[in-house]
């Protein structure tokens, strides 16, 4: 789910297709950071919700959280959208 609340792509599997891209710039602050979610089918009838973040320009850190179901990794993944975009981060079309 986008932060609009439109449903983002899915493919047959019913599982997102792209990742979700956040981020947070505050230039008086020197802040500059990414954030990126995707939940994508593991190999046991699962998923995985991984993510991406750091500061933009770097590797950043990685980690992949799995879950029983799509559902689970799903209500995880609105969670964190949520949390963040609480913290200032917004998809990156929607800061230019």
């Amino acid at each position: 789910m986008s932060l609009d609340g439109r449903i983002r792509t899915c493919d047959s599997a019913g599982m997102t297709s792209e990742p979700l891209l956040l981020t947070r710039r505050d230039p008086t602050r020197n802040m500059a950071r990414f954030y990126v979610l995707n939940v994508e089918p593991d190999l046991f009838n699962g998923a995985a919700l991984t993510r991406n973040w750091g500061r933009i320009g770097t590797k950043g850190r990685f980690r992949i959280d799995l879950f029983e179901s799509r559902q689970e990794a799903e209500r995880r993944f609105l969670a964190l959208v949520s949390s963040k975009v609480k913290r200032g981060y917004r998809q990156r079309d929607e800061t230019g």
